[in-house]
């Protein structure tokens, strides 16, 4: 592990006052926007200072989404792990069930976050961009719940794969706007976001779902998540009377993951796993920036890229939707490099084992996103002892996920 004096004296570090954790981050924009991301960061610090904005989060946070989420421990999945393990190993396992939020998913704590930033800022229309519409149905919502018009744009494979979640958002009265280019992608989907953005900065705000984009969006939506981690940690202590030894959450662009992480990362015996998506392996087709990239720019910032020699984005690969993602966050860029934080994968067929896995010995069905982590964690319980604990954040619940896992399974539904 890197040393602590390097860093200010301590892991839960804030951007510098241009955005960058470390060489990871920064503003990277068009000059049209550049105004609209310096207001938005200053009407970010003054929501921030400001009782009333935080009674009112927290207040939606409780009443509408249903806070805090359970922490649940995995008896049977633990006693599946020690099964196949070596005596004495086999660590517990405890799942942060944030599937179990209203519309289903982590998505919508940021979006509540951003939704009322957008009121402050007296705009009138809102956009986001979703892969495998989590955020997209959490963004229909807030905008249903507070009377906005709202356009999602969405990759047109992932408008196919996530039908249930598409017809969710059109419920809500959001118009879905399936993009044909590059990969038909979230990556894609960013892209056509952006771009709307830029034409009608005036009266719109950009509801960006993950930790990444253009500074302040990276903090922003880590604070708005880091009530994951806030809960789980009041939880173990009241439950156990003690700290988890490893948190493990899956990543595409890492909201959930960052949001568990961050009010940890000064506690130096909590270990922290984030898990990417491996697709079809490593060598192959993936999604793995941090294993299989390196630091460019996109999206207005600078982290790990898929891309090759010449900077071209490569096309990311992943059986999720929502991990199917060439960058991550640049401060999940940042925790790699300075080592508080270790990065693994999972393929496709892992995380589609683990899928049922999990349904089999919990009865939960969980999205094909956190499946990913599930893999992780039934490979690093049987490494450790049987009286340790992993904590994963169950970010996503897997009703949208049924019909790409029978098709991947061969089954007809």
């Amino acid at each position: 592990m890197s040393d602590p004096a390097l860093l200010s004296n301590s892991y839960r570090t804030q951007p510098d006052d241009r955005g960058h954790f470390g060489q990871f981050g920064g503003r990277f924009v068009a000059e049209t926007l550049m105004p609209l991301i310096l207001d938005l960061e200053r009407e970010y610090r003054a929501a921030k200072a400001d009782p009333a904005f935080a009674q009112e989060f927290e207040d939606l946070l409780e009443h509408y989404v249903g806070r805090p989420s359970p922490l649940y421990y995995a008896e049977r999945l633990t006693a599946a792990i020690r099964a196949g393990s070596e005596p004495g190993k086999g660590a517990q396992v405890w799942f942060k069930r944030d599937e179990l939020n209203h519309t289903g998913a982590h998505k919508i704590n940021n979006c509540i976050g951003q939704i009322l930033l957008a009121r402050r800022m007296g705009k009138t229309r809102i956009i986001a961009e979703t892969g495998a519409g989590q955020h997209g149905v959490a963004t229909a919502t807030v905008c249903a719940r507070f009377g906005l018009p709202c356009v999602i744009y969405m990759g047109a494979k992932d408008v196919e794969r996530q039908q249930p979640n598409v017809f969710r958002m059109k419920l809500l009265g959001a118009e879905v706007i399936p993009v044909t280019s590059g990969a038909n992608t979230l990556k894609d989907a960013m892209n056509e976001a952006l771009r709307d953005w830029v034409a009608n900065v005036h009266d719109t705000f950009y509801i960006i779902g993950t930790a990444a984009g253009p500074h302040p969006y990276p903090e922003l939506v880590r604070d708005f998540q880091s009530v994951i981690g806030k809960e789980a940690r009041a939880q173990m202590l009241s439950r156990i009377d003690r700290l988890p030894d490893l948190l493990v959450a899956a990543i595409g662009g890492g909201s959930n993951a960052i949001g568990l992480f961050h009010p940890f990362l000064d506690d130096l015996d909590v270990r922290m796993l984030g898990v990417e998506a491996a697709g079809e392996g490593l060598e192959r087709k993936h999604a793995a920036s941090l294993a299989g990239g390196f630091p460019g720019i996109l999206h207005g910032n600078r982290t790990y890229l898929l891309q090759d020699d010449d900077g071209q984005i490569a096309e990311a690969h992943s059986i999720s939707a929502g991990l199917d993602y060439p960058g991550i966050g640049p401060e999940h860029a940042w925790l790699k490099e300075i080592g508080r934080v270790d990065y693994t994968s999972a393929t496709d067929e892992e995380a589609l084992d683990a899928f049922q896995l999990l349904c089999r010995t919990e009865g939960i069905i969980p999205a094909l996103e956190p499946s990913h982590a599930i893999a992780a964690v039934a490979k690093k319980a049987r490494e450790m002892d049987e009286n340790q604990i992993i904590l994963a954040n169950l970010c996503g619940r897997g009703d949208k996920d049924i019909f790409t896992v029978a098709e991947a399974l061969g089954v007809r539904i």
